[in-house]
């Protein structure tokens, strides 16, 4: 296996504990998840989210190990994009090793086995210079900062909107 080999498999309700415990502050919270939550995170919370019908919910396991190090979602926003979301490293162990770029490759890779799909998209704020530059690695580029900003205790945080067309990600796999 590669040093990178990573798989996705659905996030259910075992898997809660281990995501709640790697959410530890609010602003770790509001990095992750938007507003989508509250501070602390919870089961319930969880729950609701995945009755969500538009959103496909992944753990992430590091396939040497079998451990489970990340989380992350893709969302339908319509017939030909998708957005990519919550995306964590969340075991330590595996920050700053290449994970994260990994996983964003392999989910938009997923993405884009659906035929019908020519836009990945995501958020990121815009002070998050790691996670941009791992978008970057993988063909997104910046398209426009969110005139709306998130408050965040006494800040206000502004987010990028990133895209990757297919034919820019294939070039990229393929060259």
């Amino acid at each position: 296996m590669g040093e990178h080999s990573i798989v996705f498999e659905e996030f259910k309700e075992a898997d809660f504990p281990r995501l709640i415990s790697w959410i530890t502050t609010e602003e770790q919270l509001v990095q992750f998840a938007g507003t989508a939550f509250h501070f602390p995170l919870t089961k319930e919370q969880l729950i609701d989210h995945l009755k969500e019908p538009d959103r496909h919910i992944f753990k992430v396991i590091h396939q040497d190990t079998n451990a489970v190090i990340g989380h992350c979602e893709v969302y339908e926003e319509d017939l030909q994009t998708r957005r990519l979301c919550r995306i964590l490293i969340g075991d330590k162990r595996f920050l700053g090793k290449g994970y994260g770029a990994a996983l964003v490759a392999k989910l938009t890779k997923w993405c884009f086995s659906k035929p019908a799909i020519e836009v990945v998209a995501l958020n990121v704020y815009d002070f998050n210079t790691a996670a941009i530059n791992c978008y970057i690695k993988n063909g997104f580029i910046k398209v426009g900062l969110h005139k709306s900003a998130t408050q965040v205790g006494h800040e206000r945080w502004y987010s990028f909107r990133m895209t990757v067309n297919r034919s820019s990600f294939a070039a990229m796999i393929n060259p």
